[in-house]
């Protein structure tokens, strides 16, 4: 068994939770097991799906296989279910699973702003007790009257 794969127990416990192996149309699919174990040690090791090993079989039924049971609920059914187990024998803490925003890092780019820089907009009881900014109106008129 290699490092990043499923052990007998951890595969027994997840077996029954997935899809049928033959499906209702088409061709069976590939072995299940085999696929997990690719589809763990993409997600273990953090690599692009093209470059998972070929022991897991072809990078493109491993991609397509986690797609499907994404959309179709797979996994959220499994991870459910496996808490489910777990909270019967005791074995499920909640506190242990509580993920607080104080303890997560974020990049110091992920701020929240938007780019560019921001025009200082002037409040409305600024402008209104001002003396217009704009001098051009004044001295274009000023400049008609002396061409004249």
């Amino acid at each position: 068994m290699k490092r990043h794969e499923l052990t007998d127990a951890q595969w027994e416990r997840l077996a029954p939770l997935l899809p049928a192996r033959r499906p209702a149309r088409g061709r069976p699919n590939a072995d299940h097991r085999r696929i997990l174990n690719g589809i763990h040690w993409r997600l273990k090791t953090g690599v692009p799906w093209r470059d998972i090993p070929e022991r897991y079989g072809p990078w493109r039924t491993l991609y397509s296989r986690y797609r499907r049971w994404r959309r179709a609920g797979v996994w959220d059914r499994i991870l459910a279910a496996l808490q489910e187990r777990a909270d019967a024998r005791g074995e499920f803490g909640r506190g242990l699973h509580v993920l607080d925003g104080s303890v997560v890092r974020a990049h110091q780019h992920a701020a929240g702003a938007q780019g560019g820089t921001r025009r200082r907009r002037r409040s409305a009881t600024v402008g209104a007790a001002s003396a217009p900014s704009s001098t051009s109106a004044p001295s274009a008129a000023a400049s008609r009257s002396r061409s004249r």
